[in-house]
Protein backbone atom coordinates (compact mmCIF):
# COMPACT_ATOMS: atom_id res chain seq x y z
CA UNK A 1 0.00 0.00 0.00
CA UNK A 2 1.39 3.28 -0.94
CA UNK A 3 1.04 5.98 2.12
CA UNK A 4 1.21 9.83 1.54
CA UNK A 5 2.46 11.93 3.89
CA UNK A 6 1.84 15.11 3.46
CA UNK A 7 2.88 18.55 5.84
CA UNK A 8 2.10 22.07 5.28
CA UNK A 9 3.78 24.30 7.47
CA UNK A 10 2.16 27.96 7.51
CA UNK A 11 4.47 28.72 10.45
CA UNK A 12 5.59 32.44 11.36
CA UNK A 13 7.76 33.65 14.04
CA UNK A 14 4.61 35.15 16.55
CA UNK A 15 3.28 33.45 20.25
CA UNK A 16 1.10 30.65 19.45
CA UNK A 17 0.35 27.52 16.68
CA UNK A 18 -2.41 25.82 16.30
CA UNK A 19 -1.64 22.19 14.86
CA UNK A 20 -4.05 19.41 13.53
CA UNK A 21 -2.51 16.28 12.40
CA UNK A 22 -5.29 13.69 10.66
CA UNK A 23 -3.94 9.52 10.26
CA UNK A 24 -6.21 7.82 7.96
CA UNK A 25 -6.44 3.87 8.57
CA UNK A 26 -8.37 1.90 6.02
CA UNK A 27 -10.37 -0.37 8.10
CA UNK A 28 -12.67 -0.13 11.14
CA UNK A 29 -10.32 0.32 14.27
CA UNK A 30 -11.15 1.88 17.97
CA UNK A 31 -7.58 3.81 18.34
CA UNK A 32 -4.25 4.22 16.27
CA UNK A 33 -2.99 1.66 18.69
CA UNK A 34 -5.42 -0.91 18.25
CA UNK A 35 -4.88 -0.35 14.30
CA UNK A 36 -1.12 -0.64 14.25
CA UNK A 37 -1.07 -3.58 16.69
CA UNK A 38 -3.01 -6.17 13.63
CA UNK A 39 0.08 -4.19 11.35
CA UNK A 40 -2.51 -1.57 9.79
CA UNK A 41 -0.80 1.63 8.48
CA UNK A 42 -1.84 4.90 7.59
CA UNK A 43 -2.26 5.19 4.26
CA UNK A 44 -2.19 9.01 4.55
CA UNK A 45 -0.74 11.45 7.16
CA UNK A 46 -1.92 15.22 6.90
CA UNK A 47 -0.01 17.47 9.54
CA UNK A 48 -0.44 21.43 9.15
CA UNK A 49 0.49 24.16 11.17
CA UNK A 50 -1.47 27.36 11.11
CA UNK A 51 0.21 30.67 13.17
CA UNK A 52 -2.47 32.43 15.01
CA UNK A 53 -3.27 35.20 17.69
CA UNK A 54 -5.68 34.80 20.30
CA UNK A 55 -8.64 36.54 18.57
CA UNK A 56 -8.15 34.04 15.17
CA UNK A 57 -8.40 31.02 16.74
CA UNK A 58 -9.24 30.99 20.30
CA UNK A 59 -13.14 31.47 21.48
CA UNK A 60 -14.51 33.96 24.17
CA UNK A 61 -16.63 31.03 26.11
CA UNK A 62 -13.31 28.85 25.93
CA UNK A 63 -10.89 31.44 26.98
CA UNK A 64 -13.23 32.68 29.53
CA UNK A 65 -13.28 28.84 30.86
CA UNK A 66 -9.69 28.34 30.53
CA UNK A 67 -9.30 31.83 32.66
CA UNK A 68 -11.86 30.39 35.49
CA UNK A 69 -10.04 27.47 35.85
CA UNK A 70 -6.48 29.51 36.23
CA UNK A 71 -7.84 31.78 38.79
CA UNK A 72 -9.64 28.96 40.69
CA UNK A 73 -12.89 29.09 39.73
CA UNK A 74 -15.90 26.70 38.82
CA UNK A 75 -15.82 25.65 35.51
CA UNK A 76 -15.92 21.80 33.87
CA UNK A 77 -12.58 21.23 33.21
CA UNK A 78 -10.87 20.13 29.69
CA UNK A 79 -9.92 16.82 31.27
CA UNK A 80 -9.99 13.18 29.82
CA UNK A 81 -13.31 12.48 31.31
CA UNK A 82 -14.63 15.81 29.75
CA UNK A 83 -12.85 17.13 26.81
CA UNK A 84 -13.67 15.89 23.42
CA UNK A 85 -12.90 17.15 19.23
CA UNK A 86 -15.63 18.19 17.29
CA UNK A 87 -15.33 17.70 13.90
CA UNK A 88 -17.65 19.31 11.53
CA UNK A 89 -18.57 20.39 8.22
CA UNK A 90 -18.74 23.82 8.63
CA UNK A 91 -16.73 26.24 6.33
CA UNK A 92 -17.49 30.03 8.12
CA UNK A 93 -14.31 31.83 8.58
CA UNK A 94 -13.54 31.18 12.32
CA UNK A 95 -14.65 34.38 14.53
CA UNK A 96 -14.50 34.60 18.12
CA UNK A 97 -18.05 35.20 18.60
CA UNK A 98 -18.95 31.92 17.67
CA UNK A 99 -19.73 29.14 20.45
CA UNK A 100 -19.22 25.94 18.81
CA UNK A 101 -19.50 24.32 14.99
CA UNK A 102 -20.90 25.83 12.90
CA UNK A 103 -21.98 23.12 10.31
CA UNK A 104 -25.14 20.96 10.26
CA UNK A 105 -23.04 17.55 10.38
CA UNK A 106 -20.92 17.54 13.58
CA UNK A 107 -19.44 14.79 15.80
CA UNK A 108 -17.93 14.90 19.12
CA UNK A 109 -15.46 12.49 20.05
CA UNK A 110 -14.22 11.50 22.98
CA UNK A 111 -10.30 11.29 24.37
CA UNK A 112 -8.30 8.66 23.14
CA UNK A 113 -6.43 6.65 26.50
CA UNK A 114 -3.79 9.34 28.00
CA UNK A 115 -5.17 12.66 26.40
CA UNK A 116 -5.37 15.10 26.53
CA UNK A 117 -1.33 15.88 27.46
CA UNK A 118 -0.25 19.12 29.23
CA UNK A 119 2.14 20.51 31.48
CA UNK A 120 5.26 20.71 29.45
CA UNK A 121 6.17 22.18 26.32
CA UNK A 122 3.92 25.32 26.54
CA UNK A 123 0.83 23.48 24.77
CA UNK A 124 -1.87 21.15 25.44
CA UNK A 125 -2.61 17.93 22.87
CA UNK A 126 -6.21 16.64 22.50
CA UNK A 127 -6.42 13.75 20.72
CA UNK A 128 -9.31 11.10 19.33
CA UNK A 129 -10.29 8.27 16.85
CA UNK A 130 -13.20 8.15 14.60
CA UNK A 131 -13.91 4.73 14.00
CA UNK A 132 -15.46 2.79 10.55
CA UNK A 133 -19.01 3.95 11.60
CA UNK A 134 -18.36 7.86 13.53
CA UNK A 135 -17.91 10.75 12.08
CA UNK A 136 -18.65 9.72 8.33
CA UNK A 137 -19.12 13.30 7.05
CA UNK A 138 -16.96 16.61 5.86
CA UNK A 139 -13.91 17.43 8.27
CA UNK A 140 -13.76 20.89 7.95
CA UNK A 141 -14.29 22.64 10.76
CA UNK A 142 -11.78 21.40 14.42
CA UNK A 143 -12.86 22.22 17.93
CA UNK A 144 -11.96 21.33 21.34
CA UNK A 145 -14.69 21.44 23.83
CA UNK A 146 -15.67 20.85 27.64
CA UNK A 147 -18.56 18.48 26.85
CA UNK A 148 -20.08 16.62 23.78
CA UNK A 149 -22.99 19.11 22.94
CA UNK A 150 -23.47 22.26 21.27
CA UNK A 151 -23.78 23.80 24.79
CA UNK A 152 -19.96 22.85 25.76
CA UNK A 153 -17.54 25.67 26.07
CA UNK A 154 -14.93 25.63 23.10
CA UNK A 155 -11.75 26.71 23.39
CA UNK A 156 -11.12 27.30 19.79
CA UNK A 157 -12.18 26.72 16.04
CA UNK A 158 -10.23 26.12 13.26
CA UNK A 159 -11.49 25.85 9.59
CA UNK A 160 -9.58 23.78 6.79
CA UNK A 161 -10.85 21.07 4.19
CA UNK A 162 -9.16 17.91 5.11
CA UNK A 163 -11.60 15.75 2.91
CA UNK A 164 -15.03 13.75 3.65
CA UNK A 165 -14.39 10.82 5.82
CA UNK A 166 -15.90 7.81 4.57
CA UNK A 167 -17.52 4.65 6.47
CA UNK A 168 -15.57 2.05 6.86
CA UNK A 169 -11.99 4.00 7.68
CA UNK A 170 -10.85 5.14 10.68
CA UNK A 171 -9.40 8.68 10.79
CA UNK A 172 -7.24 9.57 13.96
CA UNK A 173 -7.34 13.68 14.71
CA UNK A 174 -4.80 15.19 16.86
CA UNK A 175 -5.10 18.93 17.97
CA UNK A 176 -2.00 20.93 19.59
CA UNK A 177 -2.72 24.23 20.85
CA UNK A 178 0.34 26.33 22.07
CA UNK A 179 1.37 29.71 23.64
CA UNK A 180 4.82 30.85 24.07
Amino acid sequence: MTRKVRKIIREKEIGGKCKITIKKFKGNFKSEEEALKVGAEPYEIEEEIFPWELEDIFLNDGINAIWTLVCGGTETAFSSANAHICIGDGTTAEDASQTGPQGSNYTYLPMDDGYPQYGSGQKAVFKATADGNTANHGWQEFLIANGNTTSAKHINRKVVDKGTKPSGETWVVQIELSLS
